[in-house]
């Protein structure tokens, strides 16, 4: 198996790859198959990642967690596609989030 990492890959080959993950995805939840979708659900938010400029988020800035309305994240720093900090519903609580996952409000 010789596959690229999201990071190698170029901006076609992430949208390829995303448009691929979406029907299966679509498949799995056709079929049931409720943690193979989440599985590709989350691939597919690391590869739209990819295609974002983690140079836009900026640490102190507040962005809505899109699949989870009226929660709001901000941002301590930032790692390469993911934001570190913390929910404004739990702030003592640290983690990442792909950058994908954020909606500027």
């Amino acid at each position: 198996m010789n596959t690229k990492r999201y990071s190698e890959m170029t901006e076609y080959e992430l949208k390829s790859e995303i448009a691929a993950l979406k029907e299966k995805a679509r498949k799995a939840e056709q079929l049931g198959i409720v943690n193979e979708f989440a599985v590709l659900e989350r691939k597919m938010t690391m590869a739209k990642s990819y295609l974002l400029d983690p140079n836009e988020f900026k640490s102190e800035d507040v962005y809505e967690i899109d699949g989870a309305p009226g929660e709001f994240f901000k941002i301590n720093y930032m790692n390469g596609i993911f934001a570190w900090g913390y929910r404004l519903s739990s702030p003592d609580h640290e983690e990442a989030l792909p950058i994908a996952m954020l909606i500027k409000g």
